[in-house]
């Protein structure tokens, strides 16, 4: 499953997650401000940033701050998602 690591003030995450919704894929939601194991990997894959939406599947994660559609479908091929 995707881990997708969020706040609840990013709008970048909630554009994520109705994306995810609409292709049919399922998510874990992890949020940074609340855990903080979470947001120091968050920082470990994004040269110390706290940048989100930050997903990860199976040792594959990536940013999507910026959010665009066309930066999902990149990290679910680069994923092997589709």
């Amino acid at each position: 499953m995707i881990k997708m690591y969020t706040t609840s003030w990013c709008p970048d995450c909630h554009a994520a997650k109705s994306a995810l919704g609409k292709k049919g894929l399922p998510y874990q939601e992890i949020n940074i401000e609340q855990d903080e194991g979470a947001a120091q990997y968050v920082m470990s894959v994004n040269g110390g940033k706290r940048s989100v939406p930050t997903l990860e599947y199976e040792g594959h994660a990536a940013s999507l701050s910026g959010f665009r559609p066309a930066k999902l479908d990149e990290f679910l091929k680069s994923a092997g998602l589709t």
